[in-house]
């Protein structure tokens, strides 16, 4: 039989651990790390305003904007639909030779985008004609769960005021 030390086991012991300190230092220190976000908790949508041909509405506004989404919501669901909580991103008025309609980007919960997209597709609103305003109506030109796969890119340009 052999007899064993407890100096001897200790050393053992460091030994053991030396060697797994140097396969640790060999491994890569950076790990990719993959997730699959099932329920995205926002939708995004970006939304043109559209005239009714011949009418010349006022520049899009951000009252104006929350006033005509509020009016789509409010038609489409009651007062139901005035109580989905709209956030809106950013206004972009028409610039001629790139775009012809002003647009809109919001975000709606996930789980309200279906009425959202209802509401503002069915509705067309009539504009105030002894102030100039006219006949309207939204045309949804984008929709997604995330932001940067909607607008193809960092969506850095987005912020930009």
């Amino acid at each position: 039989m052999m007899d064993i030390t407890p100096t001897d086991m200790e050393v053992d012991t460091n030994i053991a651990s030396m060697d797994s300190v140097k396969r640790k230092a060999s491994e890569p220190k950076s790990k990719t790390i993959h997730f699959t976000s099932r329920n995205p908790p926002w939708t995004y949508l970006k939304l043109k305003l559209i005239p009714q041909p011949g009418n010349a509405p006022q520049p899009l506004d951000p009252l104006s904007a929350r006033t005509y989404l509020s009016s789509a919501l409010s038609q489409f669901m009651g007062l139901t639909g005035t109580a989905i909580p709209i956030d809106i991103l950013k206004l972009e008025n028409a610039c001629p030779p790139e775009e012809k309609y002003d647009s809109v980007w919001i975000r709606v919960p996930r789980e309200d985008a279906a009425a959202v997209v209802g509401a503002v597709s069915s509705w067309i609103g009539g504009g105030n004609k002894s102030a100039g305003a006219a006949d309207v109506a939204w045309r949804i030109s984008a929709k997604g769960n995330f932001l940067g796969a909607l607008i193809a890119g960092s969506g850095a340009d987005l912020f930009v005021p």
